[in-house]
Parts: C-alpha cells; sequence; structure tokens
C-alpha cells in the first residue's frame, strides 16, 4: 500500500466572493459604509457589477468576521460596536498576538521587516490624526505584517478576524476618549526594533503591554458607559 496521499491540494484561487468581501470589508473599514447602515444585496450588486450570488457570501462571510450582522428584522446591517464588543476583540489579540510577534522575532524575515517598516512610516506621515480612518489601517497593516509571519495560518486567521474588530472600534470608541496614536507609534517603532534584532523574549513583552493597555481602556469605558 503506498503513502502516497489519493488526493492532491487544490491551488488557492481568487473567486467573485473573494473580490466582493475585500471591497465590502475596505468600504467599511475606511468609514465609506458607516456602522449601523444597511447593506442591501441588490443596490451592492449592481454598485460591484457583479450578481447577489458573491455579495450574499461575502456578507455571510463578513458576518462571521463580525463585520457586518445579519438579523431576520433588519436584513444584513455594519455592526456598531460597543465598548465590550471591542473589548472581547482585543482579549483575543491578546492571547495570541505576543506569540505569534514572539514568532516573527525567532524566524527575522528580511521582507517581513520591511514591510512592518513601510506600514510604520504610512503612520508616522499620519501622526497628525486629521485622517484617523486611515492612521487606523496603517497600524492595522502593521500589525499584521508582524503577525502574518508567524508560520502559523490558524493563528493569523484568527487574529485577521479580530484585528477588522479592531481597526472598526479604534477610530470610534477608542481614539474618542483616549487619542493616544503617537503614544501607539512611539511603541510600534519598539516592538518593530525588537522583532529586527531578533530579541524575541522583548517582542512578546512589549507587544503584550501595547495591547493590554487598549484593554484597560476598554473596561474603563464599560465601567462608565
Amino acid at each position: 500500500m503506498t503513502d502516497e496521499p489519493i488526493l492532491q491540494p487544490v491551488a488557492r484561487s481568487t473567486t467573485r466572493t473573494d473580490l466582493v468581501a475585500g471591497s465590502l470589508r475596505a468600504a467599511i473599514l475606511s468609514g465609506q459604509i458607516r456602522p449601523g447602515e444597511t447593506l442591501v444585496e441588490r443596490r451592492l450588486a449592481e454598485q460591484l457589477g457583479v450578481s447577489k450570488t458573491p455579495v450574499r457570501e461575502a456578507l455571510i462571510g463578513l458576518a462571521a468576521a463580525g463585520l457586518v450582522v445579519i438579523s431576520p428584522n433588519r436584513g444584513v446591517t455594519v455592526r456598531v460596536l460597543v465598548p465590550a464588543d471591542l473589548r472581547k476583540a482585543y482579549e483575543v489579540r491578546l492571547l495570541l498576538e505576543p506569540w505569534a510577534v514572539a514568532r516573527t522575532a525567532r524566524l527575522r524575515d528580511p521582507g517581513t521587516i520591511g514591510a512592518a517598516g513601510r506600514a510604520l512610516q504610512t503612520a508616522k506621515s499620519l501622526l497628525s490624526g486629521d485622517d484617523r480612518t486611515a492612521l487606523s489601517l496603517a497600524n492595522r497593516a502593521f500589525h499584521r505584517e508582524l503577525y502574518a509571519a508567524c508560520g502559523n495560518e490558524l493563528v493569523t486567521a484568527q487574529l485577521d478576524n479580530v484585528q477588522d474588530l479592531a481597526a472598526l472600534g479604534a477610530v470610534s470608541i477608542l481614539w474618542e476618549r483616549w487619542p493616544t496614536w503617537r503614544e501607539e507609534y512611539t511603541e510600534h517603532d519598539g516592538i518593530l526594533a525588537a522583532v529586527e534584532s531578533g530579541d524575541v523574549s522583548l517582542a512578546e513583552r512589549l507587544t503584550r503591554k501595547h495591547i493590554r493597555r487598549s484593554v484597560a481602556h476598554l473596561q474603563t469605558a464599560e465601567g462608565t458607559s
């Protein structure tokens, strides 16, 4: 009996549903589609130039990621986050992301470090706070470069989902009460330096401290809401 697998892996291809989901995700995270806004399949299909089927499938995927809510009465709406929702997302990040960044620091891939550095430079150019959405997306890109290189696609997928919620809530909840983007930039710079030097322990510790501060802010927000 042969040990050869019966079925060969199928190459991943970008489907129309993937493209629709990417377009909708970008519009939601950039603020072009606002929290609480109703998403109508027919209208979205017309705007995107596709049939309703990939739109429906994309909305189901975005609902699984927590960006939209599907309900019998209201249809599909963009999620309106409250501090408790965002805290839960950050708690998942607190469990997974420090470990992932530590793994990335151990691997020290030059391409990853370069891409994270470019995202950090983009964030630096936005520190005036005039475009907080763009700044939030730049920060999200920075974090993703560092955790996605950890070598564990299951961890990456989980963090991708909660990072969408984090980007959605940073502007509307955290930065409204705590405009800490300059401090966050400084912390990001320190995390990247630790990764670049291969200091695994420091990279993990700084990432945990960075995320824990947001968790503390959100716990405060829950207590005063």
